[in-house]
């Protein structure tokens, strides 16, 4: 079955049953491998991507709900041109193994255009879904604030 989704700013059809996970649709189908298969579940945060302007884990939703565009960390920015919460990352060193980050940054993105100038609580809410079994959290914590910074 084809179906349309538009994800980074491009339409796609992609050949899926309406019950396969958006996470599938954008690592197989579109080859995309910013968003990562972590858990499964929805607990960890690692197929983070944004729709409707909210974070939204890819693993559990189905591509036939997907019903407005999709963002994933390869929309944001680009290697020439970052997005400020990708900039301010590399400038904390926020990525140790780097697994959860493209998740991190994404739900960092979802979260400055929610609030320009977060709190640290707004922050640490934004980001509680997310795991990093490194331990980066303090330098991530510090990445969104400088994001937030350089948005102002």
């Amino acid at each position: 079955m084809s179906i349309r989704i538009t994800v980074n700013g491009k339409e796609h059809d992609v050949r899926a049953t309406p019950d396969t996970p958006l996470l599938y649709v954008l690592r197989d189908e579109l080859e995309l491998d910013g968003p990562k298969f972590g858990c499964g579940l929805a607990q960890c945060g690692a197929c983070t991507v944004i729709v409707k302007g909210r974070a939204t884990r890819s693993c559990v939703i189905p591509v036939a709900a997907v019903d407005s565009p999709v963002t994933t960390v390869e929309g944001l920015g680009t290697p020439a041109h970052p997005h400020p919460v990708q900039r301010a990352f590399i400038a904390e060193q926020a990525a140790q193994c780097g697994y959860c980050i493209s998740g991190m940054v994404v739900a960092a993105a979802a979260l400055l255009e929610q609030h320009h100038a977060p709190t640290d609580a707004q922050i640490h809410q934004a980001l509680d879904g997310n795991l990093c079994r490194c331990g980066s959290h303090l330098r991530i914590a510090r990445a969104v604030k400088r994001a937030a910074g350089e948005r102002a």
